[in-house]
């Protein structure tokens, strides 16, 4: 089956963190780049800017002092108009180990940074990264640190979320699981197992932190991942299906068109 396009990192050694500077990596040109995803966490971090970026099937417009920060395994598109200046910044988790703060930043995918205080530190960041002096791998990781800290403080929690420390956690820990484990696991009682929590403990968590069940949040996934592979592969939908866990194609077209409104041929052919 077709997959989704994959990049990697192509820059650094030993291949795992990359930073560029926007205008040099243009070079006075518009810099178009359809719809595909990362194996690792991704930086677009814009000083001035003018363009699109839609993820996960969210338009963007880019505007200055905005910062985009991706999962691996979003799907994105980019459009980023000459004279556009600011960073990319790629790394994986193996290069920054803080799994808890990856995933606080991550609930977001859009920081405004009016002060410029996130923009400082990635200009720092690439000095350290051109420069390459003694323990310069050591130093991007500490302003790295400082970095996520600073988006952490810019991130605005939606108003309905008022869930406590615990439950935010939680969610958090749900939501890595349901990224990784959807193609397998559909039921809300193997994600429970998963976090050692009861079914009542893990809805109660979702209904705080989110207002809707488990089971809804499990959906929500399944759609997700296959508007991406109707849109960035010209897979059959039974292939898709397949990759998924439905063994039963006619079963997957009409879980589709309940949580949708459209069958898979129909939404790919919508938004083609």
């Amino acid at each position: 089956m077709e997959k989704i396009p994959v990049r990697n990192i192509r820059r650094g050694h030993p291949l795992d963190f990359g930073i560029q500077d926007i205008r040099e990596n243009m070079a006075d040109k518009d810099m178009v780049q359809e719809l595909h995803r990362h194996n690792f966490f991704y930086v677009l971090a814009l000083e001035k800017g003018a363009g699109e970026h839609e993820i996960d099937f969210t338009p963007y417009q880019l505007q200055d002092r905005t910062i985009f920060f991706l999962r691996p395994g979003q799907v994105h598109q980019l459009r980023i108009k000459a004279g556009s200046t600011g960073w990319m910044m790629q790394f994986t988790a193996g290069f920054y180990h803080n799994a808890q703060l990856l995933r606080k930043i991550g609930a977001a995918n859009v920081y405004a940074d009016g002060e410029g205080k996130a923009l400082h530190l990635l200009d720092t960041i690439f000095r350290e990264y051109q420069q390459q002096q003694d323990q310069y791998r050591e130093a991007i990781k500490s302003y790295l640190h400082v970095f996520l800290i600073t988006l952490l403080r810019l991130q605005q929690q939606p108003a309905k979320n008022n869930a406590d420390t615990y439950t935010q956690e939680r969610l958090e820990a749900l939501l890595e699981l349901l990224e990784t484990h959807i193609h397998t696991h559909k039921r809300p009682s193997q994600y429970a197992a998963m976090l050692h929590l009861s079914l009542y403990q893990l809805n109660a968590v979702t209904r705080e932190a989110l207002g809707k069940t488990t089971s809804a949040l499990i959906n929500e996934q399944i759609v997700l991942e296959a508007k991406r592979n109707l849109l960035a592969t010209t897979a059959q939908v039974s292939q898709i299906a397949e990759q998924l866990g439905y063994e039963d194609v006619s079963y997957f077209i009409r879980f589709f068109k309940k949580q949708t409104g459209y069958t898979p041929e129909v939404f790919r052919n919508n938004n083609s």
